[in-house]
């Protein structure tokens, strides 16, 4: 079955050559192709280029024109498996408590983590699926999502059985994070060497054994787990294979992202503190840092330095962090906007920090990210606009008309 796309305004983040990321001053250069088709088998990019050779036939043809194609975002940090919400921390955070201050008082993960643990699977599930049909939607066809609500073996468990049974009902790519090290539980509060031997001994082999996750992730910081109980749990986790992905620099510089670097992880995320030995950490890895403006908008906290980070020559990523508790949206649409309104990147930045970088924190650069030939047929068509920095420069619009997965439209 083929499909072929004319009269496209314009193909964005078109690379003739797959790359894997693009850093630095790379970042700068989005390619693309005005007046262009796309022809699409089965599940697959078969081809593209401008209209000037446009292929003669098709199984179907659709009409684009004024419109734009954008490979889909690839989401690389979310946590969209949680019960209920956590609205009424939004409200005691306007009326001027902190983040940290409402943690204390059994607000924050743990909220989430009781509501989470006395849901049960089936509709843990049904909540879930929701949000991400509805990411799906606003462009999103990569995603990652993490457990770390659970805090026990059984919810830790149903948490991951919940992605995995995404994974199976629905064909974008989806990765599996076990994020145990989230919080500490309350009973454990006095006793972490507790919980973490119970992380290392008791989840990690069951996860291992039903194959439930490929990453692993700690959220390395003041508070919560420290940068030696980060290097003791991902230590472990080697045993077991799974690369890690690492939430640090929140709050505070700790030194977790060079113990992160040191363990070759995949990606370090949050980053709203850098100092120049984080950004020093980083140069000669192939770690990829990965911003959440969403979550710095949300808490009125720092944005992570993107500028400097580029600057340094080093890739940046950016995502939505969908939680509810710091981030209640998976909307990618904003997260680029936002990136170019507080964080000074450019459109090209900001699009392929979501895009090809997005999916090379996933370890998905060969499938999605970019309009490439053999890559996944994942990409949204646009609404009529002028140009791809509309996009972000209309940033309360939905200018996504349709999303593909596979070829499909969804």
């Amino acid at each position: 079955m083929t499909t072929l796309f004319i009269n496209i305004k314009e193909l964005i983040q078109v690379r003739d050559i797959s790359v894997k990321k693009v850093a630095g001053d790379a970042m700068n250069t989005l390619p693309t192709i005005k007046n262009a088709f796309l022809l699409i088998k089965d599940d697959l990019i078969e081809d593209f280029g401008s209209m000037d050779n446009v292929p003669t036939s098709a199984d179907s043809i659709v009409d684009v024109r004024n419109k734009m194609i954008f490979p889909s975002w690839c989401d690389s940090h979310t946590h969209i498996v949680f019960a209920g919400n956590r609205e009424q921390e939004f409200v005691d955070r306007i009326k001027g408590l902190t983040y940290e201050e409402i943690a204390n008082k059994g607000g924050g993960i743990l909220n989430s983590v009781k509501k989470l643990q006395i849901t049960s699977e089936e509709d843990l599930y049904l909540q879930s699926a929701k949000r991400l049909e509805e990411v799906i939607k606003l462009g999103t066809g990569a995603i990652e999502i993490k457990s770390g609500y659970g805090l026990t073996v059984e919810a830790e468990l149903k948490m991951l059985r919940v992605i995995k049974k995404l994974q199976q009902n629905y064909q974008l790519p989806i990765k599996a994070t076990f994020l145990g090290a989230h919080a500490f539980p309350s009973e454990y509060k006095n006793n972490k060497e507790a919980y973490i031997n119970i992380i290392i001994n008791e989840m990690l082999p069951k996860i291992a054994a039903e194959n439930l996750a490929e990453f692993i992730d700690v959220f390395c910081e003041t508070g919560y787990f420290s940068v030696a109980d980060t290097d003791k749990i991902l230590t472990a986790a080697k045993k077991y294979n799974l690369t890690p992905k690492v939430h640090v620099n929140q709050f505070n510089s700790i030194g977790g992202v060079e113990k992160s670097v040191l363990h070759n992880a995949l990606s370090v995320d949050h980053l709203e503190i850098m100092t120049k030995e984080d950004i020093v950490a980083l140069q000669n890895s192939e770690t990829m840092p990965v911003a959440l403006p969403s979550c710095s908008y949300f808490l009125s906290i720092p944005y992570t330095p993107a500028k400097d980070i580029i600057a340094a020559n080093l890739p940046l990523a950016l995502a939505t962090d969908f939680n509810p508790g710091s981030t209640p949206s998976g909307n990618m649409n904003f997260v680029v906007a936002t990136a170019c309104i507080k964080m000074k990147m450019t459109p090209e930045q900001a699009i392929n920090a979501a895009t090809i970088n997005g999916a090379y924190a996933m370890n998905l650069s060969d499938k999605v990210g970019s309009i490439t030939k053999g890559k996944k047929a994942n990409f949204f068509i646009t609404k009529e606009i002028p140009s791809y920095g509309f996009l972000p420069y209309s940033f309360g619009s939905n200018l996504i008309e349709s999303a593909y997965i596979n070829g499909e439209e969804f």
